[in-house]
């Protein structure tokens, strides 16, 4: 009988090394028994002898019966949601797993613009239809936020054959939706709300916090368990509700996309994070919300910096720590090159106005210090610097001219920018700032649109996705002869 004391899938492994069998399968270092000294120094020698998988005492994570399935139980009491799925392919093969496993060929799929990568991977893997969403910003604090309940609406009433809608929240920056009511609206148009929540796993345990995905009604929420908790990079949890969904669809696409060899360790770590969060979670994350409070004061009583804590419309995971630069004259990337060269500080994220640090139940009054007195500091460096302009096309409910599945496949070619005009693009276009792809593979390029990519060209704006870096030249569906 498993126990919320327990941690299922640690004990196996313990208990078949602890067995003495000698090894004669894999992995070729034989438990540590070959392995070089660079890799004893950074795994253990009881981690070497328990990194081993597909034992039957181990359990297999595309068919769990035992030590798995028991863990995968208890992450799902502990989260209070139906079922738990884990992943050692990282949160990109859950997010493509909830999408494969409920969208078919055709469907129509709501997406915000600004969705993570793993969420075209997922559409194209599924052949469904994307209508992008706009995404509100915020011209003083230079950041995106998320949908609003509004365009949800708007976008029910312009395409109410719709099957899902797919949405990033918290975001980076940890701007969260109003999951609930959103929940609520897709499921009256008998539709599903699956959420990348992957900085969102620590937001069940404290009421403080935004409402995590699974308590405000989703469908699917993958998280990044490593981001925020305590489990090893790359490893994830697909977390399911199954009134409207096929849970049985889910998994297969599950084990469709993971590897048929998961790393013990990983899975270990998971188990792991779980267990930490079952004993002191709750304490921990209460903890590190005081020291959040504690930094925001500080940060906003030092010359040329800013930080908030509340974005209107919407709720702030205060464990996200954005940091306004604009004031000392520098941007957010000069800013993250002083703080980890000669500082000794490395952020999370910087971009043309900001510097974002994230707070874990790791962090302690000491980390916190440091980091404010590496904040006092780099005011030292304040120089003269012209804010970046924000630029963005007007921002509208859209279908795609074509698939992206279908442009994955296409024949493409390079054009000049300039000749583009109601040609179909073949790639993503982001500038930074604002973040918000001005152009996703399938949309055709207006005049509008190649307005707006001039001229953030021209004001310096830093180009992402685009095959050309100078973006003289962009890659478009070649059309037929």
């Amino acid at each position: 009988m498993i126990t919320k004391k327990s941690a299922p899938i640690v004990e196996s492994m313990q208990n078949y090394s602890a067995d003495g069998a000698l090894a004669f399968h894999t992995p070729g270092h034989k438990q540590g028994l070959g392995a070089h000294e660079l890799l004893k120094n950074l795994i253990t020698v009881q981690g070497l002898r328990q990194e081993v998988s597909l034992m039957a005492e181990l359990d297999d994570l595309h068919a769990p019966q035992t030590c798995i399935k028991d863990a995968q139980i208890l992450a799902a009491e502990l989260w209070k949601t139906d079922e738990v799925l884990f992943f050692v392919n990282g949160t990109t093969s859950a997010i493509q797993a909830m999408i494969l496993g409920t969208l078919k060929p055709g469907d129509l799929v709501f997406v915000p613009r600004n969705c993570h990568r793993s969420v075209m991977s997922g559409i194209i893997l599924a052949g469904a239809l994307p209508i992008f969403l706009p995404i509100d910003f915020d011209k003083k604090l230079k950041i995106p936020l998320n949908l609003t309940v509004e365009t949800v609406q708007a976008a029910i009433e312009k395409f109410p054959s719709a099957k899902a809608l797919i949405i990033t929240s918290p975001n980076y920056y940890g701007v969260a939706a109003e999951l609930k009511k959103i929940a609520e609206l897709l499921h009256k148009n008998k539709m599903l709300l699956l959420v990348d929540e992957a900085h969102g796993a620590h937001l069940h345990f404290n009421k403080n916090l935004p409402t995590s995905a699974m308590d405000s009604g989703a469908d699917l929420s993958a998280q990044s368990t490593h981001k925020i908790l305590g489990s090893m990079t790359q490893t994830s949890m697909l977390m399911l509700k199954k009134f409207f969904i096929d849970a049985e669809k889910i998994r297969r696409a599950a084990s469709l996309l993971q590897t048929t060899s998961p790393n013990q360790l990983l899975l270990a770590s998971l188990d792991i994070a779980r267990l930490q969060m079952q004993e002191i979670g709750a304490e921990k994350i209460s903890q590190s919300l005081e020291l959040a409070k504690k930094l925001r004061a500080e940060i906003n009583a030092i010359d040329g910096l800013y930080t908030f804590s509340e974005v209107e419309n919407f709720q702030l995971d205060l464990l996200k720590v954005t940091v306004n630069v604009e004031g000392l004259g520098l941007t957010g990337i000069e800013a993250e090159k002083i703080l980890r060269y000669e500082l000794k500080i490395q952020c999370e994220l910087s971009d043309a106005a900001n510097l974002l640090f994230l707070l874990t139940y790791a962090d302690t009054e000491n980390t916190i210090s440091k980091l404010i007195d590496a904040l006092k500091k780099l005011s030292a460096y304040k120089k003269n610097f012209a804010p970046v302009e924000i630029n963005l096309p007007a921002q509208k409910i859209s279908a795609v001219e074509v698939s992206p599945r279908e442009i994955f496949f296409a024949e493409t070619e390079i054009v000049e920018l300039k000749k583009s005009v109601g040609k179909i693009c073949a790639e993503e276009i982001t500038f930074y700032p604002p973040g918000i792809p001005i152009l996703n593979p399938g949309e055709i390029i207006t005049q509008e649109i190649l307005n707006c990519i001039c001229t953030n060209k021209k004001i310096g704006g830093r180009i992402i996705g685009a095959s050309d870096s100078e973006l003289k030249f962009i890659k478009i569906k070649r059309q037929p002869d």
